[in-house]
């Protein structure tokens, strides 16, 4: 059959796929993979090999975009291809043009579902999901230049009185990877820039590393604190809540060593 299946491989290593994308893998003619979008700490593509006997064709940024993933699709012109993305495959922009493309040549898609760092880093935080805005990726600050849009996401969140989770930038081809500290340091220039009081010493944040491994590190605090936390290597994403409800400010202070006194600023 002539398909281009995506497939999540989750969050922390090649333990993490569901058993409905092992099989799928297993019966693939191609393995394609791409991990120039995430960060997976505990995956190793020898022991994904091993569990499925497929050969895993790693594919870069350029094979993607610049080249529109023309070699996906001539293996699924041939047989069953199957493109393999950490997290969930569609969270991307990029993935959901790979699919759009492949299904207007003519090639038929699915998708696998895999767990994604939107729902981890929600749910292990204890802030629910109902009460976050729109997310904002931090970039790396280049020869000077701050993007302000994330202080603006978060400043239009808080407005709204909801949560704003920050994905941090990465560049794996370099391996470089966005800490919490250079994310939150990134926003405190941008505050002397605007001066709104929305990112002081005193905000309440949250940072979570490597959400879905065996020993995740969750902690909520203010920023004068969590700016100097030791979350160890990354992955890291960051979360600045908006209005508490009693029960999230119960949760941050339970699973997140989140100050007692966050209940007096809940609802």
């Amino acid at each position: 059959m002539n398909e281009l299946v995506f497939i999540g491989l989750g969050l922390y290593d090649e333990k993490d796929i569901s058993l409905r994308g092992l099989e799928e893998l297993k019966e693939a003619d191609t393995v394609f993979a791409e991990f120039y979008t995430s960060l997976m700490p505990g995956l190793s593509i020898r022991k994904l090999e091993e569990m499925t006997g497929k050969a895993v064709n790693v594919v870069s940024r350029r094979v993607l975009e610049e080249e529109e993933g023309q070699q996906l699709f001539e293996a699924a012109k041939k047989g069953k291809a199957v493109f393999l993305v950490q997290g969930d495959p569609m969270i991307a922009t990029t993935h959901v043009d790979l699919r759009i493309s492949a299904e207007k040549q003519g090639i038929k898609t699915r998708v696998i579902h895999g767990a994604s760092v939107v729902s981890a880093v929600r749910g292990i935080s204890g802030l629910q999901n109902y009460k976050y805005g729109k997310a904002v990726t931090i970039p790396f600050s280049e020869q000077g230049f701050v993007s302000e849009t994330p202080y603006n996401v978060i400043r239009e969140n808080k407005k709204r009185g909801l949560h704003t989770m920050c994905y941090l930038d990465i560049n794996a081809e370099e391996k470089k990877y966005l800490t919490i500290k250079e994310a939150l340091q990134t926003l405190l220039e941008l505050e002397k820039l605007k001066k709104e009081q929305l990112v002081t010493s005193r905000t309440l944040v949250i940072g979570v590393a490597r959400a879905g491994s065996y020993q995740p590190v969750v902690k909520a605090g203010y920023l004068e604190e969590v700016i100097n936390y030791d979350f160890g290597v990354p992955p890291h994403t960051l979360v600045f809540p908006g209005n508490l409800h009693f029960m999230e400010a119960e949760a941050l202070i339970a699973l997140a060593g989140a100050p007692q006194e966050i209940r007096e600023m809940s609802e």
